[in-house]
């Protein structure tokens, strides 16, 4: 079985070396370096060839590639690297690189061409000044075949290593049997369905309650369809952190039920929470784990491969013996890895890594899109853009005088386009474009900066460069999926401050692309409901399959309520308080036990809890604060032991409406005191409109649908097992209405609302 490999991929492996350098220096867009490749290529004489393409074989390694171009007259094959700023900075690494891939793609040419001996150039175009430096060596072919060979064999033990790899894993895969002792309930209907759709190579989506396995359900079918249908990789990508546990645990149910199957479960973690030096900068002169990190990888790199689950710890422990980055790392495994557990960012984003690495490297990938009601808001954040003034204000308060000019123009077309505006929030139908060409203006002054003094900028100026590079980027695919707004503050100053923003409404057209570029995309969650609104906001394809799966759980396990006495809108939250606290104090009182109360706001939450304390001091409760660490979320879950009694307050939407697991005696009812419809202001008004203007359905879009799946989730922390039993409060007139009892599970028997009412 022969191994095929990019020309760039190899010398990536085989030719980096040095430290890791992550000092920002501005480097050209894509789009600024095809247009430099197109431009270098202009200037040649007509016999020139451009993008030429090229193979070569050593023993069982095929390498091929592209190279940029080849004269046959100066018999010369150029590689050519768009750069901006000072070349005389480039590190030797870097160059070193670059020659390893000139002298492979040399070889392949002298092969191809039957020639003895070529020149090769190394063509670097500055993008900004049109400039070409060239540097140019003459090789013979016997050296550059020696050359070839050198690296083709530092990469054979790998590939072959690789391979081995690869037919292990087919093998078991093909033996793998379900790891528990038998389906529950929905599970294998819901294992049959996405196996069915990998093998049709469709979209699926998959309501799918709480309580049937959905993790191991999706995650073990995928395995199946390793062989027949091809896979390289299956990603599992999630919105939050106890998603990515679930998987991983998962990941561990199916390698310890089969003997450890050679598979390499990679978690993908941010780097913040993976950084070993946080006081210190990211490169070879700052951070010992950046010094030397090429060329301790290698070990590193074998080391890792050896573990089937790497895991944060797991990938810490090796990174940590070779005295790599954790980081770094995971990174560089994710080419390597079977299944990667990863936020959603790292395949939907723009500059998302393993939607890059699977478009370089002609990936065949499989994705698990969990709790895929989150990626509705998720893809909105990442797809907009937004600037502060007083950002603004302190960079130009600190910048150096070479930048000020092109600062002060942006700042007088930004208070241009705000002094019309008397209100606190507009919103406008186009983007400002006297404003976007100062930032444009202004973003390339400071890259054109950066690059000359990269040493000692202030990280103001450079978190500032990359928030305009990011508005710059959105403003760029501006068109009815999005709105412009402004947002001032201080009204009562003379010279107030505002906020800009480009707001993404419909993330389809963004998300669309990423789903269809795999064999695959299922995306599955608790509440999928209605099928319409998810598929028009995450751009299913249209031949997507949907199915609701059964629930394993009966109506008999939870008593549902509608407290149809008490409205909780804000205008009635006052008359509401004391029916509230009374209603949970009896149902604590006639079945003692841990519950959670979910409110619309902090500020609810604080005055029925202080209520509640001050009436029934016998009631322990604990509260969710706002900006609560992963430490103070723990403590907060520690507090529903098997043995407690008491009552969690929370927000609802927040850390502890969905994701959670308390089964049992640990939690046995919620009382949820709000429709949880998002707050009614200038901005949730504009995304009404505007999706009434797409979808015909403003209210529905942005209010109720968001708001009955929050409170469907909630409710979803009080059933866990088949042995559960529990008690859940719908605390609203509004529950009663036909159209919300509509989007309610289907299992959930509705007690009559007099059973319980608000006193």
């Amino acid at each position: 079985m022969s191994y095929s490999i990019a020309v760039r991929a190899l010398c990536e492996f085989t030719a980096k070396v040095g430290d890791l350098d992550l000092r920002f220096t501005p480097s050209p867009t894509a789009l600024e370096g095809i247009v430099g490749h197109r431009t270098v290529a202009s200037r040649r004489s007509g016999d020139y060839q451009s993008e030429v393409a090229l193979e070569g074989h050593y023993r069982t390694l095929r390498v091929k590639g592209r190279a940029d171009g080849y004269d046959p007259v100066q018999n010369c094959l150029e590689e050519v690297k768009t750069y901006r700023g000072d070349l005389s900075r480039q590190p030797a690494n870097h160059r070193q690189l670059h020659w390893a891939q000139a002298k492979i793609y040399g070889w392949l040419m002298c092969q191809k061409a039957g020639l003895e001996q070529i020149n090769l150039a190394l063509v670097y175009f500055d993008i900004v000044s049109e400039k070409e430096t060239c540097l140019v060596e003459a090789f013979s072919a016997a050296q550059l075949e020696q050359f070839f060979e050198h690296h083709c064999q530092l990469f054979l033990h790998w590939a072959q290593q690789e391979v081995a790899h690869r037919e292990a894993r087919n093998l078991a895969a093909q033996a793998l049997t379900f790891p528990h002792a038998s389906f529950r309930p929905g599970q294998r209907h819901l294992a049959e369905s996405v196996f069915k759709a990998v093998s049709t190579g469709r979209c699926l989506m998959a309501q799918a309650p709480t309580g049937i396995g959905k993790t191991v359900g999706t995650l073990f079918p995928m395995l199946k369809a390793l062989v027949p249908q091809q896979l390289d990789k299956i990603f599992f990508l999630t919105a939050k952190t106890p998603g990515r546990k679930l998987a991983l645990d998962a990941a561990q149910v199916i390698i310890d039920s089969a003997d450890a199957p050679p598979l390499r479960v990679l978690e993908m973690i941010a780097r913040d929470k993976a950084c070993e030096h946080p006081d210190k900068a990211c490169h070879g002169e700052s951070c010992p784990l950046a010094q030397g990190f090429y060329d301790r990888l290698p070990a590193a790199r074998q080391a890792a491969s050896e573990l089937t689950l790497l895991n944060q710890a797991a990938l810490r422990e090796v990174a940590l013996e070779h005295d790599v980055c954790p980081y770094y790392l995971s990174q560089e495994m994710a080419r390597w890895a079977d299944v990667v557990v990863a936020d959603y960012n790292y395949y939907f984003d723009f500059s998302a890594l393993l939607f890059g690495l699977a478009q370089a490297n002609n990936w065949r990938v499989a994705t698990l899109v969990d709790e895929a009601h989150n990626l509705v808001e998720r893809g909105r954040q990442m797809y907009s853009a937004s600037l502060d003034q007083s950002a603004l204000n302190a960079v130009r308060k600190t910048a150096p005088e070479a930048l000020k000019k092109s600062l002060q123009r942006v700042h007088r077309e930004w208070n241009a386009l705000h002094n019309q505006q008397l209100g606190a929030y507009q919103a406008y139908d186009r983007a400002p474009e006297k404003l976007l060409q100062a930032l444009f203006s202004c973003s390339a002054s400071i890259g054109d900066y950066l690059n000359d003094h990269p040493q000692g900028v202030d990280s103001g100026l450079q978190n500032f460069y990359f928030d305009m590079l990011q508005f710059g980027r959105v403003a760029e695919l501006f068109d009815e999926q999005y709105l412009f707004d402004i947002s001032k503050r201080d009204l009562e100053r003379k010279h107030n401050l505002s906020t800009l923003c480009l707001r993404n409404v419909v993330p389809a057209g963004f998300i669309r692309p990423r789903l269809t570029a795999s064999r695959t995309a299922v995306l599955f969650s608790a509440t999928l409901s209605p099928r319409h609104y998810y598929a028009d906001l995450l751009g299913t394809p249209p031949d997507t399959v949907w199915i609701d799966v059964e629930s394993p759980f009966h109506a008999d396990q939870l008593q549902v309520h509608i407290v149809s006495q008490i409205s909780t809108r804000f205008v009635h939250r006052q008359a509401s308080l004391g029916p509230i606290v009374e209603l949970m104090a009896r149902q604590f009182t006639e079945r003692p036990g841990n519950y959670l109360a979910f409110f619309s706001s902090f500020d609810y939450l604080q005055q029925v809890a202080q209520r509640l304390a001050e009436a029934h001091p016998h009631i322990n409760l604990w509260s969710q604060s706002r900006g609560m660490g992963e430490g103070q979320r723990q403590t907060f879950l520690d507090q529903f032991t098997a043995d407690s009694q008491g009552i969690g307050f929370a927000v609802l939407g927040g850390a502890f409406g969905e994701g959670i697991d308390l089964p049992g005696a640990r939690l046995i009812g919620a009382f949820i005191a709000t429709l949880g419809l998002a707050q009614l202001n200038p901005i949730n008004e504009q995304l009404k409109h505007r999706m009434a203007a797409i979808f015909g359905a403003g209210y529905d879009y942005t209010y109720l649908y968001p708001g009955v799946q929050k409170v469907v989730q909630a409710a979803g922390r009080v059933i866990r097992t088949q042995q559960d039993q529990g008690v859940v409060m719908l605390i609203d007139d509004r529950f009663a209405q036909g159209k919300v009892k509509q989007l309610l599970p289907r299992w959930w028997a509705l007690g009559p609302a007099a059973c319980h009412a608000g006193g």
